[in-house]
């Protein structure tokens, strides 16, 4: 029988998360307040707890996972590497397709990898309530179930169109002992700014934040807890690209291409920096590596946003970040992967793209759901939307190897199963899901309320 799976025993579940900060050619652009200036860690104090703050400006190599997050982990931890055979004999490529399976978590996806840690270091801060967004919810799904190990109390704004869209995703969360409410809401000043503006508006990740970020600093008794782009959030997903590489020196193997999904950068970041640490190292076997992040096209943040300044949320009470950003009042539209509907991306991710480490491709709609079902139909697993951009990017890969006969390794991050959304491979079947290109004009716009530093 041909391995299809490579597997680690739950011992071998990494000790160390790896810090990407350690091996930039620059160090990262530091966050700043209204008036252009370094934010001090006692304003950022105010939402987050001081332990996650540290982690958050480090710039050490390996920072240590508490023993308690690794328990936790294990109950789906080390997660399978799989090789994507069935699917590489459909496409008669001569590539070698592999795949991390990150839908085995309790939340079916890659989230509590953070999410885990984030409410153990609130806990032990003597945190006991947390607010958070979600846009697919599988964010505020993970967040729930940690909460939950740890006895937080967890309140999440979820993207109107996703609490639509997603209904068991918010059974989920409920299951689980959390409050969700559809973001835009009357709860908030920035949703009640929003629904003034807008009454019909189908909300976004930068709104969401911006309502649960403004709760957490108006209560002493209540954090923040972000599911992608900040570097303490990319470093916990490391775990995912360490155990990657474990799983490869197994099989004698190495990537020569990593893909992933990309809206915030977490997912992308979470597989792809483990091996640029290779890179950054010298080691020969990742000399020619490419690691391509992919974004849907109607979200196009790396491939058409702009490098700035500019806010984490819609309604500007986040610190500035330096990052590829669209403007963060833009508006997406409702397309189906909720969890890249995010106007800018991680400063780490657009710090390495800038500096030509990574690339970025953008793909479309259609495309991805027809990439899902071709790879449910080989290799079973129906893919959470999300997942299928990187699925499309892998087979498009494989694609040219049948044509330049280059038998490459293809890696992707299947972030997640799309057991919760299948609504939306109904509207596929059906013919009512459409591409959509975000206007030229409409991103310029946008770009052009980027808040002016310096």
């Amino acid at each position: 029988m041909q391995a299809t799976r490579i597997l680690l025993d739950q011992n071998e579940i990494p000790t160390h998360w790896y810090n990407v900060v350690a091996d930039l050619a620059n160090p990262p652009a530091p966050p700043l307040g209204p008036d252009g200036l370094p934010v001090p860690p006692e304003k950022m104090a105010e939402i987050f707890p001081m332990n996650i703050l540290e982690q958050e400006m480090s710039a050490q190599r390996w920072i240590a996972i508490p023993e308690e997050v690794r328990q936790i982990y294990a109950l789906w931890r080390p997660a399978p590497l799989c090789r994507a055979i069935r699917l590489e004999q459909a496409l008669g490529t001569p590539a070698k397709i592999f795949y991390k399976n990150e839908g085995v978590s309790p939340a079916g996806s890659h989230k509590p990898n953070s999410a885990v840690p984030q409410a153990f270091y609130n806990h032990a801060a003597g945190i006991r309530r947390m607010t958070t967004e979600t846009g697919a919810g599988q964010w505020g799904s993970s967040l729930a179930f940690a909460g939950q190990m740890f006895g937080i109390a967890v309140r999440i704004y979820m993207v109107k169109i996703s609490y639509q869209q997603k209904p068991f995703r918010r059974s989920l969360m409920q299951t689980w002992g959390a409050e969700v409410f559809a973001s835009p809401t009357e709860m908030t000043q920035a949703g009640r700014n929003e629904l003034a503006r807008d009454p019909n508006s189908e909300g976004s990740l930068g709104l969401a934040i911006s309502e649960a970020v403004e709760e957490a600093a108006s209560r002493a008794d209540t954090t923040y807890g972000l599911g992608s782009v900040l570097n303490h959030v990319l470093l916990h997903q490391t775990i995912i690209g360490l155990e990657a590489k474990k799983q490869f020196e197994k099989i004698g193997l190495y990537p020569d291409v990593i893909l992933g999904p990309c809206g915030g950068g977490s997912s992308f970041g979470g597989i792809a920096f483990p091996f640029l640490a290779d890179k950054a190292a010298g080691d020969k076997r990742a000399q020619h590596l490419r690691c391509v992040a992919v974004e849907p096209t109607s979200c196009p943040t790396l491939t058409k946003g702009h490098y700035a300044y500019d806010f984490g949320d819609a309604s500007g009470y986040t610190p500035l970040m330096k990052m590829y950003t669209l403007g963060h009042d833009f508006m997406p539209p409702g397309i189906h992967a909720g969890g890249l509907r995010y106007h800018g991306d991680s400063q780490l991710v657009s710090q390495l793209y800038h500096e030509q480490q990574i690339e970025a491709v953008a793909v479309p709609q259609l495309a991805t759901f027809e990439a899902g079902v071709q790879f449910a139909r080989c290799e079973g697993i129906v893919p959470a939307p999300e997942s299928c951009h990187a699925i499309r990017a892998a087979i498009d890969e494989a694609l040219k190897c049948k044509v330049t006969g280059e038998p490459k390794v293809i890696l992707f991050n299947l972030t997640g199963h799309g057991h919760f959304d299948m609504a939306a491979y109904d509207r596929y079947f059906a013919g009512q899901l459409e591409d959509y290109a975000y206007p030229a004009e409409a991103i310029a716009a946008s770009l052009a309320h980027l808040p002016k530093v310096g």
